[in-house]
């Protein structure tokens, strides 16, 4: 979902998730940076094995076993914290880079504040976000679109019982193989985008990509709306319909250009391809 995602600190990753109407984050990925820990997750352990009686009861109430991607890009529960439990969790952990943590932290969290209470100023970061990689206005109109569709549809699958995050999946991989012939981790590959990467495939998409994605993805949301199916597999061949409609209308517009509408090539051929991963 759109929600699970990465924050970049001084160019290090942590993992978060949107649980209970707030950011949680991992606390190791946190450690991480804090200590520059060889091996973050011992660090953290021996640091909750130290604490007393009382400090570790405290921690039970922080610390929250939530699922995050591992590095082998499957769910593990993780301890996480939300912004309270994180500033708790560095008092006891020694740092230099605690003081410019803790004003990066409140930041994230005064702009998310900010953004429940006008959601057009998350448009506007993104904006500045993508437009500070290059990315022109036109394309950042779009991925903005697209990711509004994405989150009608996964709103719509929530309706529709859909929960686990393996599910959702397995529903968007439906979608862009009717629609692309490929499975996003397929996708990937034809991009030579590297697996273990957190980068996300829509941003390496050029316009007619993401045309055909959104329309994929729209398409499905409005059949489920209409006839509203009640089970996994009802949705899953929704999903195939709404993505069917796309792969004909892309197949239509390749006959007419003469080419292929997916391409290997990332929208940004100028960008250091390693460089841009990194950084998304």
């Amino acid at each position: 979902m759109e929600k699970d995602t990465l924050v970049v600190f001084q160019s290090k990753d942590i993992r978060r998730t949107w649980f209970n109407e707030e950011w949680y984050y991992s606390v190791v990925d946190v450690v991480a940076i804090l200590t520059d820990s060889v091996n973050p997750r011992d660090y953290w352990y021996k640091t909750k094995k130290r604490l007393g009686n009382e400090e570790k009861a405290e921690l039970s109430t922080i610390c929250l076993q939530l699922k995050l991607e591992a590095s082998d890009e499957k769910l593990r529960e993780t301890d996480c914290a939300n912004n309270e439990g994180i500033f708790r969790i560095i008092q006891s952990i020694p740092s230099k880079k605690a003081e410019p943590f803790k004003r990066w932290l409140a930041k994230i969290g005064k702009e998310r504040i900010e953004e429940i209470e006008n959601p057009e100023l998350a448009q506007a970061r993104m904006k500045e976000i993508y437009s500070a990689k290059g990315y022109p206005k036109d394309w950042i109109d779009k991925r903005l679109r697209g990711m509004a569709i994405r989150q009608n549809l996964t709103d719509e699958w929530q309706e529709r019982g859909i929960q686990k995050q393996k599910d959702f999946a397995i529903l968007t991989a439906e979608i862009s193989k009717a629609t692309f012939g490929m499975t996003p981790t397929e996708y990937k590959e034809h991009k030579n985008l590297p697996k273990q990467s957190k980068t996300n495939l829509r941003d390496h998409m050029n316009d007619l990509e993401l045309i055909f994605n959104m329309l994929g993805e729209r398409v499905t949301t409005e059949i489920s709306q209409q006839e509203k199916p009640d089970s996994f597999n009802e949705n899953k061949e929704v999903a195939k319909r709404g993505g069917k409609v796309a792969g004909n209308a892309r197949k239509d517009t390749e006959k007419e250009l003469g080419r292929p509408v997916t391409t290997k090539e990332n929208y940004l051929p100028n960008v250091d391809k390693k460089k841009l991963i990194e950084e998304d």
